[in-house]
């Protein structure tokens, strides 16, 4: 399944270059089994055979990281803090998560909004989720949107590059992020299980 949704990857950046990118990298921030680390590095091996420009492919794949972004902050912010809140109130026990658990998130969110969304953008599995606090929160626009593009801008720019570096052997980018993401994975992992251990101490 993988190998034909990299190969459908290829043929829409093939028919429609930087267009292409650009509605792709809407539909990874939105659906996230389409791989960004098969899109931006092939954009740049395109661009790098003279099909493009390599600063063409990075602008058009930051427009679409942002107008992917506004729709998860859109989503978020339509569901809102309120029923958020009443679901937490309702099933948190289910996932053990209790109200005050949410509103401390939330302060932290809202303390540390601007370098969540900059730096969340530019970490594998992080950088669509983030736009779904920033909703919740209805985190300001203006930041909102800027600080997702520069931290966009900055992913792009190294997969794109890396893409056009390798050539031919663009493929060779994505087990250095299958490994990135692994690590990230364990520091999520690690964070959740902190948390549980907290919970049974305090309930202790």
């Amino acid at each position: 399944m993988l190998g034909d949704l990299a190969s459908w990857v290829q043929d829409v950046i093939e028919q429609l270059g930087a267009v292409g990118v650009a509605l792709l990298v809407i539909l990874e921030n939105v659906f996230p089994p389409i791989p960004s680390e098969i899109v931006l590095p092939f954009a740049g091996f395109v661009a790098q055979r003279g099909d493009g420009s390599v600063v063409v492919m990075i602008f058009a794949a930051t427009i679409g990281a942002v107008v992917g972004a506004l729709v998860l902050y859109a989503i978020a912010a339509v569901i809102g803090p309120v029923r958020l809140a009443s679901f937490i109130a309702r099933f948190g026990r289910w996932f053990g998560v209790k109200p005050a658990d949410l509103v401390r998130a939330e302060q932290w969110f809202d303390r540390h909004a601007v370098a969540a969304v900059l730096l969340g953008r530019c970490v594998p599995l992080v950088r669509s989720i983030v736009s779904i606090p920033a909703g919740f929160r209805r985190m300001n626009l203006v930041p909102f949107v800027l600080y997702t593009a520069v931290g966009s801008a900055l992913w792009n720019t190294a997969l794109v590059g890396a893409g056009a570096i390798l050539g031919d052997q663009w493929e060779n980018v994505e087990p250095y992020i299958a490994i990135l993401q692994w690590l990230v994975i364990a520091a999520i992992a690690l964070l959740l299980v902190r948390f549980a251990v907290g919970k049974l101490r305090r309930r202790a």
